[in-house]
Order: C-alpha cells, then sequence, then structure tokens
C-alpha cells in the first residue's frame, strides 16, 4: 500500500484543485514551500547552477525546473495537464423561469455526461474585477458548498431513460440554483462570495471563467483502500506525481516538470502542449547556462527525454471485451506504458526500454497498454510536445476506471510505484 501521508497529501491536492487556477495556485504553493523560487515571463531572468525556480502562464499552466549543479545537459522532463472535462458556465449564464434560476452550461472537453445528474455542484474558477481605485484584478473563487444540481427526469416521466437515451446540454443540463429565481442576480451571489473570500467591495465585475464541480470528497475505497475516486483523477493525479517527484530531485540533473492547460480540448493555445510556453522557458535557461548557441540548443535536446503521464484505461471487470486480451493494464498493477503505431502516443521502443529499466531499478512493476485495434484511441501532450520540441518522448500513466467521468477510479498502490518510477528517473545520471 502507498504511504498514507503521500496519499492523505494526494487527496488534499485533488480536494482544493476544483479548476486549473486552483491546481496551478496549490502546485505553486508547495514548490515555493520547498525553496523553489517564482519567475515572471515579462522580466529578466538571472540564473545560477544549481537553483530551482518555477513560471507560470495564464495562471493555469506551470513550469518548474531545478538546474543541474554543473553543465546545463540532458534534462529529465515530466509532462502533465491541468485541465479536465466538466462544464463551464456561458458568459451570461441565467436562465430564469417555471420558479427557479438556473445556469447555462458549456461542456469542456470529451466529458461523461450521464454522472452530471443529482450530484452536489460547488462553483470555482477565475474572476477578474475592477477595485473602487480603478485597478483590475484577478482572482479565484471557490464556493466549496453545494449550490447546484441538475435533476434528473423521473423514469415515470421518461420510461426509455434506460434505453440509451442522448442527452442534450443545452436543454436538458442546466443546473438549478435558486428557487422563485425571476431576477438575474447571479452577479449579487459572485459579488458576496467575493467578499467573504478575498475582502472585496465595491467593486465591478469584468469577466470570469467559472465551472461546476462535483462537492463528493476525494476517498479511499475498497475492504483495504485498494482504490482512490475522486473528480479530476484525469489529470491532476499525474501533475501530483510529477511535483512529488521534483521535489525529490538530488539536484544533480537538470529536472523540469510541465503541466499545461487545454490538453482535454486540443492543446493548441498559448499555455497548451502545442504553444511555445515550454519552448520559451528552456530557451531562456539555454541562453543564460546552456553551450554552444543554437547547435547546443540542439544537442541539449537530443540529449533530453520527456515523460507523458496521462492515465491509462484499465481493464474493467465488468467490460473486459473493451481491452486487447493482451494488453489491458490492472488497477495496482504498477504504470502504464501506452503504445500506439499511429502516434496517438509517443513511446517507441528505445523510450519505452529506458522506462522498462527504470522501473525495474525503482522496483515498480510495469505494465503495457495497447488499444484494439478495431476502436479508436485517444491522445496526449506526449506527441504534440514531441513535435513542438523534438524530444525523445514516451507516455505513461497509472491505469483508472471511469476516465472523463465526474469521478473516476485509480489504484492506491499506483501513485506509489509511479512516483517510484519518476523520481529514480529526475535522479538518474544516464539517460539511454
Amino acid at each position: 500500500m502507498a504511504h498514507a501521508p503521500t496519499l492523505d497529501r494526494l487527496l488534499h491536492f485533488l480536494e482544493r484543485s476544483p479548476t486549473p487556477w486552483h491546481a496551478v495556485d496549490n502546485m505553486a504553493r508547495r514548490l515555493e514551500q520547498a525553496g523553489y523560487r517564482r519567475l515572471e515571463e515579462t522580466e529578466t531572468w538571472q540564473l545560477a547552477p544549481g537553483e530551482r525556480f518555477y513560471v507560470t502562464r495564464n495562471d493555469s499552466s506551470l513550469i518548474a525546473m531545478q538546474v543541474p549543479e554543473e553543465t546545463l545537459g540532458g534534462l529529465r522532463m515530466i509532462g502533465a495537464h491541468t485541465d479536465s472535462p466538466g462544464l463551464r458556465l456561458k458568459p451570461q449564464p441565467v436562465v430564469t423561469g417555471n420558479d427557479w434560476l438556473q445556469l447555462s452550461v458549456e461542456v469542456y472537453g470529451g466529458a461523461l455526461l450521464a454522472p452530471w445528474f443529482d450530484r452536489d455542484l460547488g462553483l470555482a474558477g477565475r474572476v477578474h474585477v475592477r477595485r473602487e481605485d480603478g485597478r483590475l484584478q484577478g482572482v479565484l473563487l471557490h464556493v466549496d458548498r453545494p449550490i447546484a444540481i441538475i435533476p434528473s427526469l423521473a423514469i415515470h416521466l421518461d420510461r426509455e431513460a434506460n434505453n440509451g437515451r442522448e442527452l442534450n446540454a443545452q436543454t436538458q443540463m442546466l443546473p438549478v440554483m435558486l428557487q422563485g429565481g425571476s431576477e438575474p442576480d447571479l452577479e449579487k451571489w459572485l459579488k458576496r462570495w467575493l467578499y467573504e473570500q478575498h475582502g472585496l467591495e465595491n467593486i465591478q465585475l469584468m469577466d470570469y471563467e467559472l465551472a461546476l464541480y462535483d462537492m463528493q470528497r476525494p476517498s479511499r475505497v475498497g475492504v483495504e483502500g485498494e482504490l482512490i475516486a475522486s473528480a479530476r483523477l484525469d489529470n491532476l493525479l499525474s501533475c501530483f506525481m510529477g511535483i512529488e517527484a521534483l521535489l525529490a530531485s538530488d539536484g544533480k540533473q537538470g529536472a523540469v516538470f510541465v503541466a499545461n492547460d487545454h490538453e482535454e480540448v486540443g492543446s493548441a493555445s498559448a499555455i497548451g502542449a502545442q504553444g511555445p510556453f515550454l519552448g520559451d522557458v528552456l530557451r531562456r535557461v539555454h541562453a543564460q547556462l546552456g553551450e554552444g548557441g543554437e547547435d547546443g540548443w540542439v544537442r541539449l535536446i537530443q540529449g533530453s527525454r520527456m515523460i507523458s503521464c496521462d492515465n491509462a484505461h484499465a481493464l474493467h471487470p465488468n467490460f473486459p471485451e473493451k481491452h486487447d486480451a493482451h494488453h489491458g493494464p490492472t488497477i495496482n498493477g504498477g504504470p502504464v506504458i501506452k503504445v500506439n503505431a499511429n502516434q496517438r502516443y509517443a513511446t517507441n521502443s528505445a523510450t519505452a526500454a529506458m522506462f522498462r529499466d527504470i522501473c525495474r531499478e525503482a522496483g515498480a512493476p510495469v505494465q503495457t497498454f495497447v488499444t484494439r485495434a478495431d476502436m479508436g484511441c485517444g491522445s496526449t501532450i506526449g506527441p504534440i510536445t514531441a513535435t513542438e520540441l523534438g524530444v525523445p518522448t514516451l507516455d505513461v500513466g497509472v491505469p483508472q476506471w471511469g476516465m472523463h467521468s465526474i469521478r473516476e477510479t485509480a489504484g492506491s498502490r499506483d501513485t506509489d510505484y509511479l512516483i517510484r518510477a519518476l523520481t529514480a528517473y529526475v535522479n538518474r545520471a544516464e539517460l539511454s
């Protein structure tokens, strides 16, 4: 079983990270407590061998780096993403009628919609306000109590409910928030919550990015606590494991952790893996501490490795036919190497061999996932990062059930296995 303190930290991180902005804020706090220095992209950087720093972009993507004590050589990179599928409020979300104030939502990413019904829903995200002195300020909002619900239609009124009826997110998934809500007064409540959480008074709401989230707390499940159940395991679980490994770095090697936003919607943004964020940061580091100009940059990238961490589909005991018979990873069977001949994953035999050797060194079991030949395959930031940087990459993850559901399930032992492997990776003397 994984160490209890590690799982306690994980459950706390999951509970306090309902949005990408909260996840980045929590990771930044943890990094600062460990001695990492925050850098701003708009300022001049002064870097020295052996130091540790982090930088954020849009407050929803983060890069942290342990600069090597000696020459800037091959980097041990770990990648993850901060976003998860879900329901986000539209800019003008208030819908009134039939004695209720409801919220119009937009589906973010490939969310599994059915589990969202009959859940206690909180509200969280980022709000920009104009203060009394005229300054614009962005603040985090986290209403951590149930303020809305999407009620199911009783089976008496829909006899086809259990026969695969399609759900319409525009008309059938509007959360109810306030009875007697004949006026569009969401702004009043947002100002009240901002005052309660930040002491802000006499403000003008300028804009916001807000999401609904499940209020059920993360938990250990199973007679012996074999499972972890929570929202946003895909992919905050990888963010947590990446930070754990980075903080265990011995400082001798160059180690990088990147957590991009927007993976669930294609990664094509200034803060997504297809954007320039990682390349911008690494080029600035190379400009100060690297050698050989552009030639040295290419040598640095080709001497580096990227492990893209994103959860894998575990063999489902109720649907074993959904897996290839020889490539169905099991919960608590160890981290999973993800392979796809059509480059939906970036793994090749060289990077897979390196990871298998790392797992051997760390005493962690390892598994392999390949999707059925008659099914489509998802993707990750791995192929995108490999394309943008040219860095040799592989895709790994811990196995999980219910991916993209409002509540997902993974194994408690797998968390420890992958942290051990990633820690061995960031401290590894040779990358081969």
